[in-house]
Formats: C-alpha cells, structure tokens, sequence
C-alpha cells in the first residue's frame, strides 16, 4: 500500500514517518510513503502557493493550482482516481473502523491545509473524504495525515510482525484493550494477576475478555453500548442500563 501526502512541509512528514514500525514496514516493503511538496508545482516565480480570500478576512488561503497539479501527477503515476482524502475539522471523526476500511485500497492520497483553509474549487476537484481527527484545530493537516496513516499501516498485512497485536487490540469490537503485564512479577508491592501466569490459556483468554468490558465500561460507556457483547454480557455488565 501506498501514501502520498500532498503538504507543504515534506521533512515533516518523512521524519515522523520513517522510524520504528512504520520505517521498518517501509523497508520491507509492506507500506510506502511519499511526501509530495505542493510547492514544486507552483507556477509562480517566488514559490507563492496561497493568496488573500475573496470577500475579505483574516489569514491566506491556499490556491488550488499548486493543489491540482501536484494531485495530477500522482493521479498520472498510478494511473487511476485514487480515494483522496482532507484532513479538516469539519469531517466526520476518524475511527477504527474507518483505519480497517482504508487499509484495503491500493494507494490513498492525503491533502494537509494551512492557513485559513484551501481553495474550495481544488477540494470540489479531487476530495473523496472529509476526515477530523477531533473538534479542534492545529496548524496544518500534517500531524493528522500522519496518525491517519500510522492508524491505517497498522491494519495492512505485512506492518505488524505480530499479526494478532492488530486484531485484539483497543477498539476491536468496540471495546478497549486489557491490561497488559511483564516482568518483574510483583514490582512496588503490585503482582501480576495470577491468571495470567496459570497456562491455561481458556482462563486467559475469559480474563482479557472481562477487563475489556469493565474498562470500556468504566472509561469510555458510549462505546459499550455499540459493543460485540453476547446476551449474557450484557445482562452482566448491565449495558441496557448504561
């Protein structure tokens, strides 16, 4: 699979992106990352790629010359229309399921704004997805493309050497992780939970099963409602009267 992050900072997103698992990914080949500076496609002698808003108001907005053009050239490279996608507050929120949908395309490109916002023709244009990570605003798209991408690497064979740590982990079926231990076995006077050291692995597994539950439970309720939860669970776990 394959990201292009159409930005105006390239060193930015390589760093970031380049080191533990997501850079040992890269080199084996599992996931590629190209950053793709929307400068080098200006047309414009100084390099200028934003101007003031019609209408008036504070800030500059980008143009959608250097926007287009830059997507052209990747939509040229890979030969098709690829599922293009703007970092902005004002899209749904990006979710778990929405990393696992994403990861089954072939190439996904990403557009980060700056400024006040980007040239609303461009994004009419090119943009399939309007995704927030969240009701607030940051400078750029650049730290969100960038967890989209560490989010949905995650989910592509391949990445994780591991296969299993992307199944059962926070949010599979709507519910958070368990509670992880190493060794030592008892550190600060806190010991490891004995079940886990018990190799029965159908204890362990009901164990893991149940701290999920009560820690969605009791830190995040609105996902316990939507969570896979048997019959039984819920009469347990008392959901319906969540």
């Amino acid at each position: 699979m394959k990201f292009y992050i159409l930005t105006l900072f390239p060193e930015m997103v390589m760093q970031g992106l380049s080191a533990s698992i997501l850079g040992k990914a890269a080199q084996r080949g599992a996931i590629a990352v190209e950053a793709v500076n929307i400068r080098d496609y200006t047309k414009d002698k100084h390099l200028k790629v934003d101007d003031y808003p019609y209408g008036g108001g504070a800030g500059m907005v980008m143009q959608a010359q250097p926007i287009f053009d830059a997507y052209q050239a990747v939509r040229e490279r890979i030969g098709y229309v690829p599922r293009t996608i703007y970092l902005t507050p004002q899209g749904p929120v990006f979710h778990q399921a929405m990393a696992k949908a994403m990861a089954k395309e072939e190439d996904l490109v990403f557009l980060c704004g700056h400024y006040e916002g980007v040239d609303e023709r461009v994004l009419e244009e090119i943009v399939t997805d309007y995704v927030s990570i969240g009701d607030y605003v940051l400078t750029g798209g650049e730290l969100p493309a960038m967890v989209m991408v560490d989010a949905i690497s995650r989910m592509v064979p391949g990445v994780l050497t591991n296969e299993e740590s992307g199944l059962r982990e926070t949010f599979e079926g709507n519910l958070l992780e368990y509670p992880q231990y190493s060794r030592p076995k008892v550190w600060r006077g806190k010991e490891v939970p004995s079940v886990l050291m018990s190799g029965d692995h159908k204890k362990i597994e009901d164990w893991r099963r149940e701290q999920s539950v009560l820690r969605t439970k009791k830190y995040r309720p609105d996902l316990l409602k939507k969570a896979d939860l048997t019959i039984k669970e819920k009469a347990v776990y008392g959901v319906n009267e969540i």
